[in-house]
């Protein structure tokens, strides 16, 4: 990687970070050693970047900080259009419009050789038949997991046994063309996965919750991941 994509890498990945971010670990993300990062820094600084921190402490970069307009190579140009098309076909009709319109303002951005990528895509999403349907609403889902909102709704398992349950929803996971709703399930007292065409009269809460130890969404994937 070219000095110049590692200084534009290096504020990227600090503006992904909510907490202090130390030498050591850019250096491992970047495979470059920390006098390298020290430098890195120390240039970005020069030029006017909003950095704050120092060496063997972490470095915190303002989060009102703006880049340039982006840069992409043809792959990730594919790659986004790729996930676009995927995100029209199985999810729902506002989540699409939302993909589209950043999709637009991607494009805005890019120069006329990137442009001409476009035209040379040939990795693409079809609508399937196989799609199951959902009676819930699904950017209606979104928005609750994004508020911390609790949840009820009746669930059909695969035994054809109806519960009514009320969870903490933490993810929308796609297991094509299946959706699961991840979620802190209040009767089982566990994390428990749902499958959207099951649930039926979702109903969302007044109440908000906070994450708890235990009970949030990276407790979900570090037990996911333990076990896979």
């Amino acid at each position: 990687m070219r000095k110049a994509e590692r200084l534009n890498e290096i504020v990227h990945h600090l503006r992904r970070m909510h907490q202090a971010i130390t030498a050591k670990t850019l250096a491992e993300a970047f495979e470059v050693s920390p006098r390298t990062i020290y430098r890195d820094i120390q240039d970005l600084i020069n030029a006017g970047t909003p950095i704050t921190g120092e060496a063997g402490v972490g470095y915190m970069i303002d989060k009102q900080y703006h880049l340039p307009p982006i840069m992409f190579d043809a792959d990730e140009i594919e790659a986004i259009a790729l996930g676009i098309s995927m995100v029209s076909n199985w999810t729902d009709e506002a989540f699409a419009e939302k993909a589209k319109s950043a999709y637009c303002k991607i494009q805005a951005t890019l120069t006329a050789p990137m442009i001409h990528e476009l035209t040379q895509i040939s990795t693409f999403s079809a609508p399937s038949r196989y799609k199951i349907p959902w009676e819930v609403n699904f950017t209606e889902v979104r928005e609750c997991i994004r508020r911390k909102q609790f949840v009820s709704f009746n669930y059909l398992d695969l035994d054809k046994q109806a519960t009514q349950r009320t969870i903490r929803p933490l993810a929308l996971i796609s297991f094509s063309p299946v959706w699961l709703l991840v979620g802190w399930c209040e009767l089982r007292q566990d994390f428990r996965n749902f499958r959207l065409d099951r649930i039926t009269d979702f109903t969302k809460s007044p109440q908000h919750f906070k994450d708890e130890k235990g009970k949030a969404l990276a407790d979900y994937l570090k037990h996911h991941n333990d076990c896979t």
